[in-house]
């Protein structure tokens, strides 16, 4: 009879165990504003499962109670979810200072990233092939491709953080501290611009984007130290 018992509580167990393994869905909005957010990265830290919210800010992923869930998204703080349910979720992410905002934006950007080592499967999905009609429609490949583009902008920006940082920055303009992130912030050069100029080229546009910043008005020279707190 006790062996029969025991039998009988591990199947509900497993069955209770897989009842919790599945697609959690949710919404991702800015903390304060209410703002629906697009494009959050979200990462399984578990099973390395990764998803992007969309225009209105939602969100599936699979994943298991146990598991937890890192939410990131550029000028805020890195938030995490521990799945103890499986039940909607609504995720708050709060904005960093300009000056939180550039340590923890260039502390990330600075380590190593190759998206075709870490997320292989993402570019395999993302292929779309002529014989295969799935491939242009579903919405795994869909999801992919999403990925595949913010992957490729991710690195774009890594590049600019390299190139354009305080230290250089600062060394052409005579500006310190909250003055030079607020330059920085505000006349940040793309991708595209860098990568077509050379350096004399970018010093000429700090130099012309220094003059543009002192015509300002003193009051639209500042940014908010801090957002959403």
């Amino acid at each position: 009879m006790k062996k029969y018992f025991g039998v009988l509580l591990l199947a509900l167990m497993a069955g209770s165990v897989s009842a919790q393994q599945g697609l959690l869905k949710g919404s991702v909005h800015e903390s304060g504003s209410g703002a629906k957010m697009s494009d959050v990265f979200i990462r399984d830290n578990s099973n390395k499962q990764i998803t992007l919210t969309d225009k209105d800010g939602k969100f599936e992923l699979k994943t298991e109670t146990g598991h937890l869930l890192i939410f990131s998204s550029p000028g805020y703080i890195t938030d995490t979810l521990y799945v103890y349910d499986m039940k909607l979720k609504k995720i708050e992410l709060k904005s960093m200072s300009i000056s939180l905002r550039e340590v923890n934006i260039n502390a990330k950007r600075g380590e190593a990233f190759d998206p075709r080592k870490e997320y292989p499967e993402i570019y395999t999905k993302s292929k779309v092939y002529v014989m295969s009609p799935s491939t242009w429609f579903s919405k795994e490949g869909k999801d992919a491709r999403r990925l595949k583009r913010y992957f490729v902008r991710e690195e774009q920006e890594r590049h600019v953080d390299q190139v354009y940082t305080k230290v250089y920055v600062g060394s052409i303009v005579p500006l310190k501290g909250k003055d030079l992130e607020d330059f920085m912030t505000l006349y940040r050069p793309t991708y595209a611009f860098l990568r077509n100029n050379n350096g004399p080229s970018l010093v000429a546009y700090i130099n012309d984007s220094y003059k543009k910043f002192l015509a300002l008005p003193p009051d639209k020279r500042t940014l908010p130290s801090l957002t959403g707190q």
